[in-house]
């Protein structure tokens, strides 16, 4: 019953380790029955449909992360609606704005990708995977001002803001995964905005390769197969059994992915 909701798998992290077919093979035998693979620009999206496409177990993202839009040239988003009308195509993603590098590209064209990619996941009628990092107050901004594009719902993955920031995002109907630093000893806010979000809103991913949990912090590649360990840290910041967190993760998952099987 476990679900891995982000994740990247098509870098050349994996080659040593058996590629694609081993990361999965070892995610199977952990008890992970589903992966969702994303992309962040639109090479890794052709490579995540491949490998959704390969795999029974495997669904996937298409979009444009905000640190790389630099590679951004016309016509790319039309080329990403292609990708999302696959019926493994889960969600458009992961889009949205990234602050936190002096040289990320300009503020101006993030806003600007970040908009029209609601928009076009609005008109394929999909949710968003969503990406903020150092932009809270504008994230929340921006999504509030084009909330009508947010009919289908989105996904804040690997949220890492307070607990009452949280809540402003919960207002837009928003869900929130969580992966390795739930685990981390210095993670204070991010378990105090695990225990204040709604169990029906909580997800579980791996962000790997990075962000490996403990008791493997520090690993890399981390992988799909570690979700487990963020799962049993969901469960216990939220008293409940892990096999009742698995079930709950699961059915939230396939409440926002609604092309999930």
């Amino acid at each position: 019953m476990l679900i891995d909701v982000h994740c990247h798998l098509t870098g050349e992290e994996y080659e040593e380790l058996g590629g694609a077919d081993g990361v999965v093979q070892r995610a199977n035998a952990e008890g992970v029955a589903k992966i969702v693979c994303s992309g962040f620009d639109l090479p890794s999206s052709k490579i995540a449909k491949t490998l959704a496409e390969k795999f029974d177990c495997m669904y996937f993202c298409a979009g444009f992360h905000p640190s790389e839009l630099d590679k951004y040239r016309d016509g790319d988003l039309e080329e990403i609606a292609k990708l999302c009308k696959s019926e493994k195509c889960v969600a458009v993603g992961e889009i949205g704005l990234d602050y936190h590098f002096d040289d990320n590209p300009p503020k101006e064209t993030q806003r600007r990708l970040f908009v029209e990619q609601l928009e076009l996941a609005d008109k394929l009628g999909l949710p968003v995977v969503l990406h903020s990092r150092d932009s809270a107050k504008e994230t929340l901004d921006i999504l509030t001002e084009h909330k009508a594009l947010l009919k289908r719902g989105g996904l804040m993955h690997c949220y890492s803001y307070s607990p009452e920031m949280a809540e402003e995002f919960l207002s837009l109907g928003l869900w929130f995964s969580f992966g390795g630093p739930c685990t981390f000893k210095n993670a204070k806010k991010v378990c105090e905005s695990v225990e204040r979000i709604p169990l029906t809103r909580l997800l579980s991913e791996t962000d790997c390769p990075y962000l490996t949990p403990v008791p493997f912090r520090g690993t890399f590649p981390n992988e799909p197969k570690n979700v487990k360990f963020v799962v049993e840290k969901l469960a216990e910041l939220k008293g409940v059994t892990v096999e009742k967190m698995q079930e709950i993760i699961y059915r939230n998952a396939k409440d926002l992915f609604s092309k999930l099987k």
